[in-house]
């Protein structure tokens, strides 16, 4: 036997009885199953460090503690309002202009305290009391977004570079394919077409993996909008994206605790806080001055105190037009938080079905499609050596690679599905 079929038999040999394990070993790792802690960077790591370091955090709870501070000032009284003036000054004859010539010409001070009515006070709180609610709630979606985003970011990452591994996996294959066209060419029963053929499928799946390391590279500058350096670290295995924290029916029952519809028991409390300060205009406020006069001429210094109190007779033209709008208003956000459900509820139900698809694929693919690629592309390499065309292993070999990306998609597709239901409600109110 010469020294080429020596060569093409242990290519055969190889391929048939190495690659496979390999194969099997990459698809455990890419689904993560039974794989032990290793360092890298996890994905619930990856959320914790951008919540710990999001700017938006630091201003929602600034905004957080803005409203309380307004809560807190929301039903005091109005400030005090010290008056002081000259009454009665005389402004012709011999007194004018004098301060203490004329009996009746008085320096006055005193302090004036503006009392509105106990119902626009609760009213005020009210309103107060929804805006804070708003900020919390506004914090809550916030925080929400922030691992979604991070979750999308080092999902796409990780998806990149398990496709880079399946398609470097794929470079042993290419090389014994260009040593077995190269062996049988030497011998004089290949022929330079096939040489180059090879070399050209070789080339192709570089161009891939430089394609994969580009994909890796743009995840990673999305994830740098969250965490900055801590991106430039390597993801590890993923979750499982087979399991979902809530089923599909638990998510409808917590619609208004999702992220787009967390604020919407604030802005309802809100408008009915508005709507009772309409209410509360028809009441009157009632307002108490005091104060002392000194008076010229040695004539007795005064005091006095008075007491004005608001009429509100024409209400129909006023405050009635006011409730009229606030009610309308109401009404406004009842119905838009309304049709805001119906489509949190289709989008639900849509991304559930979406991702529930893909998990079959996923599953098609990594137990049956990609083990008959492989078998099928080993096969060609084999029969190739014994002498059969290089056309079908290159065939097999695009249809492998395609299939590979193809795999590497749907994962990135599944993942972003799961995180988009995984990170809907979160976990503090789940319950």
């Amino acid at each position: 036997m010469n020294p080429f079929s020596v060569a093409l038999n242990s290519i055969r040999g190889a391929i048939g009885c190495c690659v496979p394990a390999a194969f099997s070993l990459i698809l455990l790792t890419w689904t993560g199953i039974g794989s032990a802690a290793e360092p890298g960077l996890s994905l619930e790591r990856a959320i914790a460090l951008a919540l710990d370091e999001a700017p938006m955090i630091v201003a929602r709870d600034a905004g957080i503690f803005a409203a309380s501070e307004d809560v807190a000032r929301a039903a005091a009284l109005p400030d005090p309002v010290l008056t002081f003036g000259i009454q009665n000054l005389p402004v012709a004859g011999a007194d004018a202009f004098s301060l203490d010539d004329d009996r009746m010409t008085m320096r006055r001070i005193g302090v004036s305290q503006a009392l509105p009515s106990r119902a626009k006070r609760a009213a005020r709180r009210e309103s107060a009391l929804a805006l804070q609610s708003q900020a919390e709630a506004t914090r809550d979606a916030s925080v929400l977004e922030i691992k979604r985003g991070v979750a999308s970011a080092w999902i796409a990452m990780w998806a990149s570079e398990r496709e880079r591994i399946l398609l470097e996996e794929l470079r042993q294959q290419s090389r014994l394919a260009v040593a077995a066209v190269q062996a049988r060419f030497a011998g004089g029963s290949g022929s330079a077409s096939d040489a180059l053929a090879a070399r050209a499928a070789e080339l192709d799946l570089d161009n891939r993996i430089d394609d994969a390391d580009a994909g890796i590279e743009q995840a990673r500058a999305s994830l740098s909008r969250w965490l900055l350096d801590a991106a430039n670290q390597e993801t590890t295995s993923a979750p499982d994206f087979s399991v979902l924290p809530l089923t599909q029916s638990e998510l409808l029952e917590r619609l208004d605790r999702q992220a787009p519809l967390l604020v919407w028991d604030a802005r309802e409390a809100s408008a009915d806080a508005a709507l009772a300060m309409a209410n509360a205009e028809k009441r009157s406020d009632w307002t108490i001055s005091t104060g002392v006069g000194r008076r010229g001429a040695g004539a007795s210094n005064v005091v006095w105190l008075e007491v004005g109190v608001g009429l509100p007779i024409f209400t129909a033209n006023r405050q009635e037009r006011g409730v009229n709008a606030r009610r309308s208003d109401l009404q406004a956000i009842r119905s838009a938080r309304e049709d805001a459900r119906r489509a949190q509820t289709q989008l639900v139900r849509s991304v559930f079905a979406l991702w529930s698809a893909q998990g079959r694929k996923v599953t098609r693919f990594r137990d049956s499609i990609l083990p008959l690629d492989h078998d099928r592309s080993a096969t060609a390499l084999a029969a190739y050596s014994g002498g059969a065309e290089l056309r079908d292993w290159l065939d097999a070999q695009g249809d492998e690679i395609n299939a590979r990306v193809e795999y590497a998609r749907l994962l990135a597709e599944w993942g972003q599905s799961w995180a988009e239901l995984a990170y809907l409600v979160s976990r503090e109110t789940a319950r």
